[in-house]
């Protein structure tokens, strides 16, 4: 990253903070040679990196009113949302307080009233339950040494099943050394009745879960990609494709 601009260097307990510009590009790092959060500065709504791409899929099988989010990072999943998905509600949940005035700071977050930023610990916040029931539950969780291991406990899982609505989505963002983890297969099962993985290419296996099972067929899932592609800038059924039943 060295023929970047440094925008911004700080550091807490759990390590450093950078923001990085090129003039065309804003990365959020939290490691050398990490990058957590990319937005291009001119349409910030479009998603970046492959894996939050892959984590727009549940949009295919619901129209989310109210979504949280669990790891904010740079805000590029809240401004994708907020852009794409009309009088949407998110509440996103980030546990530092030096990446959640990053975000702020340099990120182009949208405001409003129907957006909700809370600093606390993702896995403490979903065990207390979340106030309102939610169609789409986002968790991102990642830190500079890598994948939150919390996220494939077992208490965790049923947390946040309890906190999706009966026709809501779950999308899971993981490392790819999950592929073929059963146990955390299993888990999912027993909460949600359809639940889809992709490997995304680039190191992440990304599970989507519903409470219902989806019945559209591929032609109808394939019309509703390209609709949604045109609202969010980039190409859903290179995505789609990848997708299977797990």
């Amino acid at each position: 990253m060295s023929h970047q601009n440094l925008l911004h260097d700080s550091a807490d307990d759990l390590g450093p903070i950078r923001v990085f510009d090129d003039g065309q590009y804003r990365i959020l790092s939290f490691a050398e040679g990490d990058e957590q959060t990319r937005i291009r500065l001119s349409t910030p709504h479009e998603l970046q990196h492959e894996y939050t791409q892959a984590m727009m899929l549940p949009l295919l099988f619901c129209e989310p009113k109210r979504v949280c989010i669990l790891g904010l990072g740079g805000g590029a999943l809240l401004n994708a949302l907020h852009h794409t998905v009309p009088s949407i509600h998110i509440t996103a949940v980030e546990l530092r307080q030096e990446v959640m005035d990053a975000a702020e700071m340099y990120f182009k977050l949208p405001r409003g009233k129907r957006i909700t930023l809370d600093v606390a610990n993702a896995i403490d916040y979903m065990a207390a339950g979340l106030p309102k029931k939610v169609d789409l539950l986002m968790t991102d969780l990642y830190n500079n040494e890598g994948m939150d291991r919390s996220v494939l406990d077992t208490s965790f899982i049923e947390h946040c099943a309890k906190s999706i609505k009966d026709d809501g989505w779950m999308a899971l963002n993981c490392w790819v050394d999950q592929r073929n983890n059963h146990d955390l297969t299993a888990l999912l099962l027993k909460h949600f009745n359809d639940v889809r993985a992709l490997d995304t290419g680039t190191g992440n296996w990304v599970i989507i879960a519903g409470k219902r099972k989806n019945h559209n067929n591929a032609k109808e899932l394939k019309a509703a990609a390209q609709k949604l592609s045109n609202q969010l800038g980039f190409q859903m059924s290179k995505w789609l494709s990848r997708l299977s039943e797990v």
